[in-house]
């Protein structure tokens, strides 16, 4: 089978590999979209990995083989599946923390989403898997991951109706986290980025408000949206941890703020420490989903709650991943969803 295998920066190699081999309660999938994360050209670009490694996870893919004991899936089945999948039964997943479980991040899918065919084990069979309905596309199918992962985020948020969001940052998880956060019944929802492409794009999705930070000042235009009081909740978006201060002293008294980005840990900021007792606000971490959001999310696509194919701007063909990386790395590229596909 083919595969798109990263070795190094810069160095992506279009290779043959053999075919997962199945264990008894496993699945053979034939992937037919994947999407390009954020992670996989973070991962890519800043060497985070080592590789010989397959990238990709989020997968929409073809039923093609089951192993012996698998009865709730059969050849032909269009699923959706996603990479880690907790205990259940530890401390964490006891208590919800799904993501915080030990098992969480050493589960993956074999190779990988950047593959032509992917071994599922035997526990993303049980618990991560999920059929989609026949006339949802693989494009959009392949969103229903990152839709999730937005939904693990905004749970922390506790979005009520009538309440104001701020999103710093319009890239794939900024503009779904936006629209959910509509469709969850928030009055006001503002996006914030430096791009006026992605800019326009919120505008056309629906989104309320949207404010280029270089070009007017971002705080005067939250005070005068919010009648000086600030907002409800801040979504921080993008990988800059300078934004957590600002979007702090963005909060209406109560407020939260929703971290859904990588920082460099390295990268230390000043607060204004003083909100959290004299204001009652938060500031809470999410990364990835849990099994639970995946449900949710092939719903809510179903039903078109939510705005996702003016979100996918460009195919590339599997042969091509180092081009499609570098083409969505690139500031100046009006770039938003690449979807990767087979050759």
């Amino acid at each position: 089978m083919k595969a798109s295998v990263y070795y190094s920066k810069n160095d992506i190699r279009y290779e043959d590999l053999p075919v997962p081999e199945l264990e008894e309660g496993d699945i053979l999938l034939q992937m037919k979209s994947c999407g390009l994360c954020g992670t996989d050209i973070h991962k890519a670009l800043h060497q985070t990995v080592t590789g010989p490694v397959v990238l990709g996870h989020e997968v929409a893919a073809e039923v093609v083989k089951v192993g012996k004991r698998v009865t709730r899936f059969r050849p032909g089945d269009r699923v959706v599946t996603a990479i880690h999948v907790p205990c259940f039964t530890c401390h964490y997943c006891d208590r919800g923390h799904y993501t915080l479980c030990e098992q969480f991040k050493p589960t993956h899918i074999e190779p990988g989403g950047f593959a032509e065919y992917i071994r599922l084990p035997e526990l993303h069979v049980k618990h991560l898997t999920h059929k989609i309905p026949q006339e949802m596309s693989w494009e959009k199918a392949a969103m229903v991951e990152p839709v999730g992962c937005c939904l693990h985020g905004l749970k922390q948020a506790k979005i009520s109706s009538g309440c104001s969001v701020l999103v710093m940052g319009c890239g794939t998880i900024g503009l779904l986290s936006a629209q959910l956060s509509a469709m969850m019944g928030a009055a006001k929802v503002i996006v914030s980025d430096l791009s006026p492409f992605k800019l326009e794009l919120a505008l056309r999705l629906g989104i309320n408000h949207a404010i280029n930070p270089a070009r007017d000042d971002l705080e005067a235009q939250i005070q005068d949206m919010t009648d000086g009081f600030g907002v409800d909740v801040v979504i921080i978006a993008a990988g800059v941890s300078s934004l957590l201060p600002q979007a702090i002293n963005l909060l209406r008294r109560g407020g939260r703020v929703v971290v859904f980005s990588p920082f460099d840990h390295h990268n230390m900021v000043n607060i204004d420490a003083g909100r959290f007792f004299r204001d009652e606000i938060s500031v809470i971490g999410t990364y990835s989903l849990s099994p639970y959001e995946m449900p949710e999310a092939i719903e809510i696509l179903r039903l078109n709650k939510i705005n996702v194919d003016d979100m996918i701007t460009h195919h590339y063909p599997l042969s091509q991943l180092t081009e499609a990386i570098e083409f969505a790395a690139n500031p100046a590229n009006d770039v938003l969803k690449i979807i990767m596909k087979m050759d």
